[in-house]
């Protein structure tokens, strides 16, 4: 069992770079380590005040922030159990959240509140603004005393803070820190228990592993609500002490290339969606030229050429970065050829949200083409087959970075966890001799075809993807037959003045196309076009489920 404890990592950071900054809205004034501390503790007076007590659950709906952040800091620290949701969920969706984590007190963004019937939340008895932290309701006489009082008690127990202010609550590892809800790409949201024990796993391997020091700049723009940005983006970095930079809003590549520029982090967390979107935009039309298909297969002179596109992608991520780390969701094959074969500073972990996220992972210079790292020290990774080196089968793991399970579903958590503590992912891979792990897909994903062969649509789709005027695409199966769901570029299609009456012609054109790529049991036998992009989760992955029938 992990020694370590998440909040023995924040404590230690807060007091180390007491005087640097830490977090702040992109182009915003921040706040320094220091402030954070003071409104961590302000806010551990008014939970004390207002009667809540370790173990309750607090709700945090809202759009990437510094004050997300603090919020998050101030309950885990508190010894209450935070519950971050996707500001993206539809208001009744929201109310159904919240009312099922049992939370007791809402942070909310201004807007999103205004959408929510109020009436609804149930256990809710007090909810304060993520933007200026005011309160916009209550419904209970001690909390809005609580917190109308706040300041004057907080000026006279802190009239100063002082590093040895700083000592937080003592949790045990085992206890439950995080409530986060799944949006899952095969059924729907389920409310994971992460541990404090999960969190600390992911940021002492992190710590060990990704090279950082205080003061290095980070950018963040995944997702916060989501396990993977929170712990990567946030969490680590802080325990750190760098200086983390938030793209508050739902960032587009080109707002998250800009701020790369300027910032010029040290370590960047990405998932596939964006880095295939540069490849497909910046590098493919480039290295498909007839004359550079050429220049490319000539012996010293592709080399100099690969250098070029390598020092341009490099400069496009800010230039300064460490590594670029990739999870979430499957990368595309041919991108990863291609910048394994340019010695682009990149690494492609695996996790989930049931892990906190962290699962596996091997440093850019020690990575292997295809594969997803190795197994973090905190768990047992193998391959439930005969022979987990040859023979595709689950991924089952076992270990600290697992969770307690579903809140208030035993059922699901029974059908994921086995009697012997060993939880089932759903991802089927391989194993290798030196434990690097190769993902092959999701079971629940994988289509057995007509001739009885295994068919991971992913590898169907990574082909289609790459093809001009495809954004993306969905392989499925209907009656005995594959078909691809495709939402095309119409960007490009616009750009290249390609009318709508030529558009079913063009996309059977490219499905010939992709049929001549692969074998003869995964062609496609027609594509349907999607008018709308595709739903996805926090990862940016398809919501299969939506475009699949039982």
């Amino acid at each position: 069992m992990i020694k370590e404890r998440l909040i023995g990592y924040i404590e230690q950071s807060i007091k180390q770079n007491w005087d640097i900054e830490a977090l702040s809205n992109y182009r915003e004034k921040g706040y320094t380590y220091k402030e954070i501390a003071g409104m961590i503790l302000k806010y551990h007076i008014f939970f004390k005040e207002a009667g809540f007590v370790p173990g309750d659950k607090i709700a945090l709906v809202g759009r990437n922030s510094a004050n997300w952040c603090v919020v998050y800091l101030a309950t885990v620290t508190y010894g209450a159990v935070i519950v971050p949701i996707l500001p993206d969920f539809k208001p009744e969706d929201l109310v159904n959240l919240i009312n099922h984590s049992d939370s007791k007190l809402l942070f909310a963004d201004d807007k999103i509140y205004e959408t929510i019937d109020s009436s609804k939340i149930l256990a809710i008895t007090g909810v304060i603004s993520l933007e200026e932290f005011s309160m916009l309701s209550s419904t209970n006489d001690k909390v809005k005393k609580a917190y109308q009082e706040l300041n004057g008690k907080f000026m006279n127990i802190y009239p100063e803070v002082r590093k040895e202010d700083v000592k937080f609550s003592d949790i045990s590892n085992e206890e439950l820190a995080v409530i986060s809800y799944t949006g899952g790409t095969t059924g729907f949201s389920k409310g994971v228990m992460i541990p404090h024990r999960s969190l600390a796993a992911n940021v002492r391997f992190a710590q060990t592993h990704m090279p950082l020091k205080p003061g290095d700049p980070l950018v963040s723009f995944l997702p916060l609500a989501h396990t993977y940005g929170c712990a990567f983006e946030f969490l680590f970095p802080f325990t750190f002490g760098c200086h983390i930079t938030i793209l508050s809003k739902t960032p587009s590549p080109q707002i998250i290339l800009q701020a790369f520029k300027e910032i010029k982090p040290r370590l960047i967390l990405s998932v596939p969606l964006v880095i295939e979107k540069i490849f497909k935009k910046q590098v493919l039309p480039v290295i498909r030229k007839s004359h550079m298909r050429v220049i490319l297969a000539i012996p010293g002179l592709n080399k100099i050429i690969h250098n070029k596109i390598k020092a341009k992608l490099t400069e496009s991520f800010g230039g300064r970065f460490h590594e670029l780390v990739i999870g979430g969701a499957a990368f595309n094959p041919e991108a990863e050829r291609f910048f394994r074969k340019i010695g682009f500073r990149f690494t492609v972990g695996y996790g989930m949200t049931e892990c906190g996220p962290l699962i596996s992972y091997t440093s850019w210079d020690t990575t292997k083409l295809g594969a997803s790292g190795k197994a973090v020290d905190t768990l047992e990774v193998t391959i439930d087959s005969d022979d987990p080196h040859k023979n595709i089968g689950e991924i089952i793991l076992r270990g600290d970075n697992v969770m307690l399970g579903y809140y208030k579903n035993e059922k699901a958590t029974k059908e994921i966890i086995d009697d012997e503590g060993w939880m089932h992912t759903g991802d089927l891979g391989l194993i290798d001799k030196e434990g690097n792990i190769f993902i092959k897909g999701r079971s629940k994903v994988m289509i057995l075809g007509p001739s009885g062969k295994n068919i991971f649509p992913e590898e169907i789709e990574a082909v289609i993807n790459n093809m001009e005027y495809v954004a993306e695409s969905l392989v499925i199966m209907e009656d005995n037959r594959l078909v691809g769901l495709v939402y095309p570029d119409y960007e490009a299609l616009k750009k290249d003045n390609i009318p709508d009456d030529q558009l079913s012609a063009l996309l059977e054109k490219i499905r010939k196309s992709v049929n001549d790529r692969v074998p003869d049991y995964m062609a496609v036998s027609k594509f349907r076009i999607q008018s709308e992009e595709f739903a996805k989760t926090p990862k940016r992955s398809i919501r299969r489920f939506l475009y699949t029938k039982d």
